[in-house]
C-alpha cells in the first residue's frame, strides 16, 4: 500500500497537520530536510503512529522533495493516523 505524504519540515514539533484525500496526509516534521534527517525522523513517526517496524516502511519516491511516496505493509490500518487530527470525511 502506498501513502503519499507532503512534508513540512522544519516545524516546532512532528505532527500529522490534515488528510489532503483518503490517500495523501499532510505531516509537519521537526527535523530539518538534511542528510535525510528528515525522512528518518518520518519513518520514525510513522512506524510509531501506525504501530509496525520502522524497517517494515520504505519511502519509494520522494527521498529529496516534500512530496513522498511511502510503501506501508498492505495489512496497514491508516485509521490509526486520524487519532491525532480532526478532519471530517477524510477517514
Amino acid at each position: 500500500m502506498i501513502l503519499v505524504v507532503h512534508v513540512k519540515p522544519n516545524a516546532r514539533e512532528t505532527k500529522i497537520i490534515s488528510w489532503r484525500d483518503k490517500g495523501t496526509i499532510i505531516v509537519a516534521i521537526k527535523a530539518p530536510p538534511v542528510n535525510g534527517k528528515g525522512n528518518r525522523e518520518l519513518l520514525r513517526f510513522l512506524a510509531d503512529k501506525l504501530g509496525v517496524p520502522k524497517t517494515h516502511l520504505e519511502i519509494k519516491r520522494g527521498q529529496s522533495g516534500r512530496v513522498k511516496q511511502v510503501l506501508l505493509p498492505d495489512s496497514t490500518d491508516l485509521d490509526r493516523l486520524t487519532t491525532d487530527i480532526n478532519t471530517p470525511g477524510c477517514h
